[in-house]
């Protein structure tokens, strides 16, 4: 059984006063004693208003004329908005606020293949979908398709231009867009980590200003690029030559340039105008420059990545591939989960034990609390990096992602529907 039925009426006009009624009563009547009784959302989608064209000048019908018709609607929830993509999207919002996944769909059947096309679109692999003819109930009993229209499609491009217009007039949620800079890192580079205000994304653990999707979470694509497309407006870079980081949590590296791997957690690059991106929702979002010889690199780096030396497996790719030397890069920390709210098991806390007493707190206990920042800094210095290039403690960048929900997204604080922010660098 469906959580949410969607009548879609987008383009219904029928002939007369009484036949529109009349039809659409006992169709909606039919919809509401079959499909929509036990159903915890039932929506009627329609452009503008459900109207009726004219037989003369004189015979003009709208929905609120006819008690029985709109005394039937007023048990239904009816969003009306000029296009697909803002009726779409505001359904969505209503189905996501009920946290609802299963949907059936009741529409013309010449309508289905653009449908689909929208909701491909807007929705995740989160969302089940199950489609139904929508059918006329006429006199005599008969039942027939409620038009015999072809079949409306509309190229893929023309559906992503409507839904990537309507999703730029969306305002900014929880506040502008804030991006965190480190003045050790010089102008010659576009750089910084963003926080979680500025963005379109409304669900509460991702909102605002996500910037991943995956089949897991209601974020659609769509929706992470608008935010996307925003942050480059903002610092400057071309949206159209942006990488992310592919996580495996563990030391591989891609130099670009070369063979994309399946995945890494670290990025390097000397190509000016392309920008690398590192995920971070209490795992590192780690950058990296070398202003001397005006090569980058991002690393993402969670308790295992750290371990596995990550952070110096990028610094070891510049020097390999670029001819960096070590004493010339410079390493930003990004926002992480701080030692106040990380806890480990006390086998997995050992090895940060190892590496520096100072990287665990109460290590005696079951779950120890354990710093990843702390331990990154050291594996560092350790490689080489020099001390003074090394920003870690930056106030706003050492802000706990989980003590700190109104500025970052965490994955420790929120479970597994949680937002992601990124650390980004690009050369001038």
């Amino acid at each position: 059984m469906a959580e949410a039925v969607l009548i879609d009426l987008f383009d219904l006009k029928l002939n007369s006063k009484k036949t529109c009624h009349h039809t659409l009563l006992k169709t909606l009547n039919a919809v509401q004693y079959h499909q929509a009784a036990k159903a915890k959302f039932v929506c009627i989608m329609c452009c503008n208003n459900i109207s009726c064209e004219r037989d003369s000048e004189q015979d003009h019908c709208e929905l609120e004329t006819s008690n029985g018709l709109s005394g039937l609607l007023g048990e239904f929830e009816t969003v009306s908005n000029p296009s697909m993509a803002a009726s779409l999207y505001t359904i969505k919002q209503k189905i996501d606020e009920k946290n609802l996944s299963s949907i059936k769909v009741i529409l013309p059947r010449h309508r289905k293949t653009l449908m689909k096309a929208f909701i491909d679109q807007l929705f995740t692999d989160v969302y089940n979908f199950e489609f139904e003819d929508l059918q006329m109930t006429l006199k005599g009993g008969l039942l027939k398709q409620y038009t015999e229209i072809n079949i409306i499609t509309a190229p893929e491009v023309e559906v992503q231009n409507e839904i990537e217009t309507y999703l730029r007039s969306l305002p900014a949620l929880k506040g502008e867009l804030t991006i965190i800079t480190s003045p050790l890192i010089p102008d010659s580079f576009i750089h910084g980590f963003t926080t979680r205000t500025g963005g379109i994304s409304y669900i509460p653990t991702l909102s605002s200003f996500n910037l991943f999707s995956s089949s897991k979470r209601r974020d659609p694509k769509v929706v992470v690029q608008e935010n996307l497309r925003r942050l480059a407006n903002a610092a400057g870079f071309n949206v159209e030559k942006f990488y992310r980081i592919k996580t495996d949590h563990a030391n591989d590296v891609w130099v670009m340039g070369r063979n994309e791997p399946e995945s890494y957690d670290g990025i390097t690059t000397n190509h000016r105008g392309v920008t690398i991106a590192a995920l971070g929702a209490d795992c590192i979002p780690i950058v990296f420059a070398d202003p001397v010889k005006k090569a980058c690199g991002v690393a993402h780096s969670g308790w295992k990545g750290t371990l596995l030396g990550v952070a110096m497996a990028t610094v070891n790719a510049m020097i390999a591939e670029y001819g960096c030397s070590v004493e010339d890069i410079i390493v930003i920390l990004g926002p992480a989960v701080g030692p106040c709210c990380f806890t480990l098991p006390r086998d997995s806390a050992k090895a940060f034990h190892n590496l520096h007493p100072a990287c665990v707190r109460l290590f005696n206990s079951p779950n120890p609390y354990v710093d990843i920042r702390k331990a990154t800094r050291i594996l560092l210095e350790q490689g080489g990096i020099l001390p003074q290039n090394i920003e870690d403690l930056n106030q706003e960048l050492n802000l706990c992602t989980s003590c700190h929900p109104d500025k970052f997204f965490s994955h420790v604080r929120d479970g597994l529907n949680f937002g992601t922010q990124i650390g980004f660098i690009s050369i001038r």
